[in-house]
């Protein structure tokens, strides 16, 4: 037998020692996963989910999970856009009622939401829901399927849907960490692994996945993703024909991390059942640990993402009144922005990792990409808002290169002809002397609160 198959043989035979193990004394969660064939109809589709909601009850359920489009299919894009509600509205609040009567968790796969600021264009939302009612999560879906051949086919998901701006950490759920997905990003694998490197344990991918396209990819599609990150997936459909114009594959699903389907419905209006076992999801990444064979010195996912909290514990000694959140005005996972208590220009900012590293080269890969694309953006942000041209970017690394505090930052300047007279570099003397100049007073709070308050409305407001 070669070395491989001897892997292989050993390997399976502790996952299947594994599997009796967890079956008989490891934590166990039951979902259910629906099913629907929705239509126009919204009352009529609400009645079929309450009946399923009930049975699942009746089940002692934790969690279910709903399609996408679980609201409401519409005949054409005025009326998909016509619709679309808020979330805050009379229609899932008979959801949120539901919740509380029969202690459900549940995973409202694809509402039509509509955006107060832009109602012409719904967000497809996915919502997570607890048993008190409450919203734990939403995630907008950034995946947007637009397909356009003259002659042949046109079909466009921006027409009807707006695209999300954001990813979502999985959400802490009965059954486990919950990544949130829906539909068109199953064909994304960087969605699933950001997903998995936070934490998730679980892969949702509520779905109406067309006809020709889930005979030809679903089940792989849905497999892989549980193999690659070695997570449940949970797949809940849509199924059956839907109007004169739409009609979906069906074939809701639970897959376990090791590939196996261990729940399905067939091509009809239905429920499927599951026992989701996290010790499983812990012994199968301990058995193989290919997260941890991850080459993060040749490649990694670096992800735009902008926190929307302040998160700072560690700088007060570092910066003195700098560290206070209302001078801050961009928070990345690994990076935040601030403004200087004593700037050489106006415009003056400064970006730091989180972490406390000393020097750059004390950073991450990931740390240090994040550094930088933040750093990018912000630069763009100070140049519309000053209408500059160029910038100085300076990191002080090291004592001997006048850096005077043991963390690593990044200067941002906005430059100006002639700021510095004929000699644009004498910034730098500036900038090595500046902190230790008695006569520039430091700024109140008041000034620096000010301005970080334009510098964040104006990240918000420009997208950058």
């Amino acid at each position: 037998m070669s070395f491989r198959l001897f892997m292989i043989s050993a390997i399976s035979g502790a996952i299947r020692r594994t599997m009796s193990t967890t079956a008989a004394n490891g934590s166990r969660h039951f979902i259910a996963v629906c099913q629907l064939t929705s239509d126009h109809d919204v009352e009529k589709n609400f009645k079929t989910c309450e009946s399923m909601i009930e049975r699942a009850g009746a089940r002692k359920c934790e969690m279910i999970f709903f399609p996408e489009c679980f609201d409401y299919v519409g005949r054409n894009k005025e009326e998909t856009v016509g619709m679309a509600y808020d979330l805050n509205g009379e229609f899932i609040q008979r959801f949120r009622d539901l919740a509380k009567k029969h202690n459900l968790w549940m995973s409202l796969g694809g509402t039509h939401h509509k955006d107060p600021a832009e109602p012409n264009l719904p967000w497809n939302n996915h919502v997570v829901i607890d048993n008190e009612g409450k919203t734990r999560a939403e995630y907008k879906k950034i995946h947007l399927f637009d397909l356009e051949i003259p002659g042949k086919v046109r079909l466009m998901e921006s027409e009807f849907s707006k695209a999300g701006k954001s990813m979502v950490p999985p959400v802490d759920t009965p059954v486990g960490k919950l990544g949130l997905s829906i539909c068109y990003d199953l064909r994304f694998p960087e969605l699933s692994i950001w997903n998995r490197k936070s934490g998730a344990q679980i892969l949702s991918f509520p779905s109406a996945f067309t006809l020709n396209t889930g005979l030809a990819h679903w089940e792989t599609l849905l497999r892989t993703r549980a193999i690659e990150n070695q997570c449940y997936v949970v797949a809940a459909a849509q199924t059956g024909k839907h109007n004169e114009k739409r009609q979906s594959y069906g074939h809701a699903m639970v897959v376990d991390p090791w590939g196996h389907v261990i729940a399905q419905c067939s091509e009809r209006v239905d429920m499927c059942f599951a026992e989701v076992d996290l010790a499983y999801v812990d012994e199968l990444r301990l058995m193989q640990p290919v997260y941890a064979h991850r080459r993060n010195d040749l490649y990694t996912i670096h992800v735009n993402e902008q926190h929307g909290r302040i998160l700072l514990w560690h700088f007060k000694t570092a910066y003195g009144l700098v560290y206070r959140p209302d001078c801050i005005f961009y928070e990345s996972r690994h990076c935040f922005a601030f403004v200087n208590l004593k700037p050489v220009l106006p415009g003056h900012i400064v970006i730091c990792p989180k972490r406390v590293a000393e020097r750059l080269t004390d950073l991450s890969d990931e740390e240090t990409a994040d550094l930088f694309v933040v750093a990018k953006k912000v630069q763009k942000m100070l140049e519309k808002h000053y209408n500059v041209t160029s910038s100085t970017l300076c990191v002080q690394d090291g004592a001997d290169a006048g850096r005077t505090v043991e963390h690593v930052h990044v200067h941002i300047l906005p430059r100006r002809p002639n700021d510095f007279g004929p000699n644009p570099d004498d910034l730098y003397k500036k900038l090595h002397d500046h902190d230790k100049n008695d006569e520039i007073k430091p700024r109140t709070l008041e000034e620096m609160a000010s301005e970080a308050k334009v510098y964040r409305d104006s990240m918000k407001s420009g997208h950058f």
